[in-house]
């Protein structure tokens, strides 16, 4: 097989010793390559754009930009790339918003390597893969996320496009009161942006846009 036949992948994953771990196991199969590493979603972003790879194999839980928001990204930018969910991290509302924003499958850290190799192959010919222990968690209700009713009512601002000053002002309190409900949420949500925090807590219909 001539290394145009090969499947291109993008390992995205926080976490040095997974991407070399996955790397090392897809090394040995003649017919999928790695082409490119990231650490991060805004990393994945950009190295979708530039490599165009077939598959992107990502984690969910990542800095900067999570396995959601850098999914939907992608999927965007490189309709032709399709994403593969690999976490640990296995609830509801995660794995269903990923898959809403665009995977195609949501595979466990736990998969053998025999597993991951053929989903790989499977998902390249147009099936979805999803984990045994990941099956239950698609099929139930969505959990919405643990935000306060003030911390709904600000993201619900937010989501409407208005500036940390004007949600102070429309609530009657100070931007700084502002500024910490929106550390919480993003702690609460695991994400690291108003947009991050919008589109996950709209996918789950906690607000709506």
């Amino acid at each position: 097989m001539s290394k145009n036949d090969k499947t291109r992948i993008l390992l995205v994953d926080d976490h040095l010793v997974v991407r070399m771990g996955i790397a090392s196991i897809i090394s040995y199969e003649d017919d999928l390559e790695v082409v490119a590493e990231a650490s991060d979603g805004r990393e994945a972003l950009r190295l979708a754009k530039q490599f165009k790879p077939d598959i992107v194999l990502m984690d969910l839980v990542m800095p900067h930009m999570n396995g959601v928001a850098a999914t939907a990204a992608i999927r965007e930018a490189c309709p032709e790339t399709k994403v593969v969910i690999l976490t640990t991290f296995g609830t509801s509302s995660d794995l269903k918003a990923a898959m809403d924003a665009g995977a195609c499958a949501a595979l466990s850290k736990t998969s053998s390597q025999q597993e991951i190799i053929c989903a790989l192959r499977e998902v390249v010919q147009g099936g979805n893969v999803v984990s045994r222990e990941f099956i239950h968690a698609l099929r139930s209700t969505p959990e919405s996320p643990k935000l306060s009713p003030r911390q709904i009512e600000t993201l619900t601002y937010i989501a409407k496009g208005f500036t940390n000053q004007e949600v102070a002002n429309l609530l009657g309190i100070s931007i700084d009161t502002v500024k910490d409900y929106l550390k919480t949420i993003y702690s609460r949500l695991g994400v690291a942006t108003r947009a991050e925090a919008v589109s996950l807590t709209v996918s789950v219909g906690l607000i709506k846009p």
